[in-house]
């Protein structure tokens, strides 16, 4: 005899069986009517071509109705929103044309401000290049390098170096020998003197200091000079 408890048991399993849609003769599946695409909200699978529940078939027919291209007009690379015929969609290359509208406007804008272009392009030969007297080339013409301003620049430090092509700096330049003045210090002779007037009078000053100190001399200081 069954308990109260199975019983019990027994009656909330009919309760639920009996809210379930889904029975043993009426089992779900990928079959069965509510698991098919057939216009309902239910099923989604697909059947005769159709799939998704009817709010899923309703929303592509929206957003297919809003697409400019379909199965009767797919996109691709000859298409005319790909090529550029003029518009502002195609930029594709066609009859020498790259770009949208506004792309070609911008270019030719861009074409017309440049001063070189395809039959004046510029090179080591333009004039503007090289150095002809203006403030644009500096390439080497007719021994001169540099701009107009260069050439001003080299010529005014030229003129205020003493040493040139005619009169080069060396050792054996006056400025470089020790005659007396203040340039040279470089020796003359095996016996000559060595370093510019001033270096000689140092010289001559610590050698007589040197006369007057030094190991059997007068010590420096003196500790007789503290007495």
């Amino acid at each position: 005899m069954a308990t109260r408890l199975e019983i019990l048991a027994e009656q909330f399993r009919n309760e639920s069986i009996a809210r379930n849609s889904y029975q043993t003769k009426s089992a779900y599946d990928s079959n069965h009517p509510n698991a098919l695409s057939n216009g309902d909200e239910k099923g989604k699978g697909e059947l005769s071509n159709s799939i998704g529940s009817s709010i899923d078939i309703q929303k592509r027919n929206e957003s297919i109705a809003r697409n400019t291209y379909n199965e009767s007009n797919g996109y691709g690379l000859v298409h005319p929103n790909a090529i550029s015929d003029g518009d502002e969609k195609g930029k594709g290359e066609t009859d020498m044309s790259v770009g949208s509208s506004i792309d070609i406007q911008k270019r030719n804008e861009l074409l017309s401000k440049n001063t070189y272009g395809q039959y004046r392009s510029y090179d080591s030969n333009h004039p503007n290049a090289l150095s002809n007297g203006d403030e644009k080339g500096k390439g080497e013409m007719a021994g001169r390098v540099g701009s107009l301003t260069d050439i001003n620049l080299r010529i005014d430090n030229l003129g205020r170096n003493i040493y040139n092509s005619e009169n080069q700096y060396s050792s054996g330049h006056p400025n470089a020998k020790s005659d007396g003045d203040d340039r040279g210090k470089g020796q003359i002779g095996e016996r000559g003197s060595v370093g510019n007037n001033i270096d000689i009078l140092s010289r001559i000053d610590n050698l007589g200091r040197i006369g007057v100190y030094g190991p059997n001399k007068k010590q420096y200081p003196d500790p007789a000079d503290f007495k």
